[in-house]
């Protein structure tokens, strides 16, 4: 998915949401970010960046470090990389709410756009509330089951 899906969905003019612009990528370590979105539904945006952009899935529960417990993930829209700061309010319209940073880190995955492309890939997060191997296993078209590992001692 594209910026040019963002820029449709929304109008920059009254929202204090990011511009779509791509980062450009220096060497160094990769970031994620957990947005809790008080939109029509509470859910959680997580966002993985890669090839400039975050590619993001909203998840309609907070994610689990209980690797029992797993979560329906919707693929959506990528999301310009200035997105990982964004905290405020959008105003009504497409994902109208309140937006926070609910967790953010490094990660790190082998290939996430061939991942994403094959339907499913482990990424491993530093955050400070998800730390550990996770994947993401795509069911049938955008939506995807986000799964902790279990950890090796």
């Amino acid at each position: 998915m594209k910026l040019f899906q963002y820029l449709k969905k929304r109008n920059l003019k009254t929202s204090k949401e990011p511009a779509a612009k791509i980062k450009k990528r220096k060497s160094g370590k990769l970031i994620f970010v957990i947005q809790e979105h008080h939109a029509r539904r509470l859910h959680y945006d997580l966002r993985l960046e890669s090839e400039g952009v975050l590619k993001s899935w909203a998840v309609p529960k907070e994610p689990s470090m209980d690797p029992s417990v797993k979560r329906l993930a919707i693929m959506v829209e990528d999301h310009p990389y200035a997105y990982k700061d964004f905290e405020g309010t959008i105003p009504s319209g497409y994902g109208a709410g309140t937006v926070s940073i609910w967790d953010k880190g490094t990660y790190s995955a082998d290939d996430l756009p061939k991942g994403i492309k094959k339907g499913a890939f482990r990424f491993t997060l530093h955050g400070k509330k998800l730390k550990g191997t996770f994947s993401l296993i795509r069911l049938k078209k955008n939506q995807w089951l986000l799964i902790k590992h279990k950890e090796e001692k």
